[in-house]
């Protein structure tokens, strides 16, 4: 029987798509609509550019994030929600209240 590193739970599933160290924030910046990379680069300034596109990848190939090129020069990228993006809201919405009633040893 092949070792499985995490469990088979719905709530695993979920984390597997939107974990990360940035996932959860770029979902919370784009729900204020569509952003250049550079928008969201100047709104994470801790994350890297190298970073930021891995996780901008990994959401579109998740289906969480649309990425729509603009034949220009220099080119234009800007970044949106999809529907399947959008419909975790809830769930961020739930991580925001619940970690505002954190404190934090750092």
């Amino acid at each position: 029987m092949p070792k499985r590193d995490h469990c088979d739970c719905p709530a695993d599933k979920t984390l597997k798509v939107i974990g990360g160290k940035w996932k959860v924030p770029i979902l919370y910046f784009l729900w204020t609509g569509t952003m250049r990379f550079g928008e969201l680069r100047a709104s994470l300034t801790q994350v890297s550019p190298k970073v930021l596109t891995e996780h901008l990848r990994e959401m579109e190939a998740d289906g969480l994030v649309k990425r729509k090129v603009f034949p220009q020069i220099p080119p234009r990228v800007e970044y949106s929600l999809t529907a399947r993006g959008r419909s975790l809201k809830p769930v961020v919405e739930a991580m925001v209240k619940w970690g505002k009633g954190v404190k934090t040893t750092k």
